[in-house]
């Protein structure tokens, strides 16, 4: 069975890239959102195996969707996803739980590779 992943991005223009590259290597996103809110109400609604998230992203952002996420399922994978120069950010972001990062603009062997070892 595909994992099911759920991708969190105010930009609809990336998470029709990420989309891309999960769906033609197999997975099946489930769901998306375009802010941190959003992403914590789908995720309770799809349960998905996995959330890829931005960091940067208006109402809530991606940390703290994650620490939210995070309360309520101790057990969540979530991959961030920032741009370059958010060091500070990611560092937090790992603190807070997060299994790895992507760096924007996505390669998609990384992107790949970072489910992949999340999910293991």
């Amino acid at each position: 069975m595909a994992n099911k992943i759920l991708i969190v991005d105010d930009a609809a223009f990336m998470r029709m890239m990420i989309k891309d590259i999960l769906t033609k290597n197999g997975f099946e996103v489930v769901g998306e959102a375009a802010d941190g809110a959003q992403a914590v109400d789908k995720y309770k609604e799809l349960k998905p195996d996995l959330v890829t998230m931005d960091i940067t992203m208006p109402e809530k952002d991606g940390i703290a969707a994650l620490k939210d996420i995070k309360a309520m399922d101790a057990g969540a994978k979530i991959i961030m996803c920032s741009a370059m120069g958010q060091q500070a950010m990611v560092i937090d972001a790992i603190q807070a739980g997060a299994k790895d990062f992507i760096v924007k603009p996505f390669q998609a062997d990384r992107v790949i590779e970072a489910i992949q070892k999340a999910l293991s």
